[in-house]
């Protein structure tokens, strides 16, 4: 059960990133962020499409439970989504979003991604 989880989740990254490096605009469109230039392109498809193809990566391995690596990137990948969650929590001390999605819509799957993930490697 607990690989098929994490290959879940490395197939999500997998997913964002792919689409984080064809239609990075349309990736962040839903955040109301524009990417007029080649340069505000590159940097969405180096965070959203790379960094997620290469956390897909890891996890796939780690799922497949190759190289003895799973517990410490599973549990790094899980801190990360956590961290994800909280940065959103603080923009909510900033300034309310004014609908679910796709703030709301995120933490949630950010919360309970880590939470699946801790579960999966230290259960």
């Amino acid at each position: 059960m607990s690989g098929a989880v994490i290959l879940t989740a490395a197939a999500l990254f997998l997913a964002m990133g792919g689409y984080g490096l064809i239609a990075p605009a349309a990736l962040v469109r839903p955040f109301g962020i524009a990417l007029p230039s080649a340069e505000a392109r590159a940097e969405v498809r180096a965070v959203y499409g790379g960094f997620g193809v290469a956390v897909a990566g890891v996890l796939t391995i780690a799922g497949l439970d190759l190289g003895g690596i799973r517990a410490g990137a599973v549990s790094a990948v899980a801190v990360g989504l956590l961290g994800m969650a909280g940065g959103r929590l603080v923009a909510r001390l900033a300034e309310a979003p004014r609908t679910f999605y796709p703030i709301w819509c995120y933490f949630w799957v950010e919360t309970v991604a880590s939470g699946l993930l801790l579960l999966a490697v230290w259960s």
